[in-house]
Formats: C-alpha cells, structure tokens, sequence
C-alpha cells in the first residue's frame, strides 16, 4: 500500500485526483500508477486500469491470478470490470468510496457471485492515510 499512496500523492502534485495503485507479484512492486484522467483527457484512465495494463506487459501475462493490487480506493465499478476481466487473485484497497465503491458500498461486483471470477478483497487497510490525502486534495479545490 506504501507504493499506492507514493503513486497517489504524485498524482496530486499533477492535477489527478490522487488515487494510486501498485500490482506485486513474487514478493515485488512490478508496477505502479496514478489517475490520469485529466492529463490524458480520458476518463477510463483510472489508476488501476493503468496499473494493470502495465503489470501484465511486464510480466508479459494476460491474467494475473497470483498478484495483488493494492489502490488507495475502493475500486468503482470499470475499476472492478478491469480486475475480474484481468482475473487479479487479490484486491486490497485503503479508503471506501461511499458513493461508487463497487467492493461492498455501494455494491460488490469484485465477489458478485455470478461471475467468473471473485478476487479476494481486503478494504480499510491504511484507510486513514489514503482518506486524507483525498479529503486534502478536495479541500484544496474548494
């Protein structure tokens, strides 16, 4: 989670509404990001779909069953798409988004039982620290 929040807080510096993420597989960080929503002017750009397309072209996979996400956010709902669909074995995520987190808040798409694959999930871990820097971030915009 230490990668997530590096991830974030650089994306805060950058204009990005400071969410990261961090993929670790074997017992390294093989890729982290950030938002780029804005930079890129393209909203599907969420820290987790950038993070998971760069650790599967680093491990040079389609799926990654034996890694660990971690992101500073309850992933939403394309977030959570992205994961089941690239088949993540595990999700551990730091605040919970009331308002769109699709692992329990406002719905659970990562454990929905129909689907083909169900990732474990892991949430509030380091949850203070990833809910201030958002809070801080907003707060500053107003």
């Amino acid at each position: 989670m230490t990668a997530a929040l590096e991830a974030a807080r650089l994306g805060g510096v950058a204009g990005e509404v400071p969410v990261g993420a961090a993929v670790v597989a074997a017992g390294r960080v093989i890729a982290s990001a950030h938002n780029e929503t804005v930079s890129q002017r393209d909203l599907t750009r969420h820290a987790e779909v950038v993070v998971i397309r760069r650790a599967m072209e680093t491990l040079g996979a389609d799926r990654l069953d034996a890694a660990t996400l971690y992101v500073t956010l309850e992933p939403c709902a394309q977030c959570a798409g992205a994961i089941v669909l690239a088949r993540v074995g595990r999700v551990v995520f730091g605040a919970y988004d009331p308002k769109a987190g699709m692992a329990g808040s406002v719905g659970d798409l990562l454990r929905h039982p129909q689907l083909n694959h169900r990732p474990e999930v892991q949430g509030g871990v380091m949850e203070g620290e990833c809910g201030v820097l958002l809070r801080e971030f907003f707060q500053a915009k107003r």
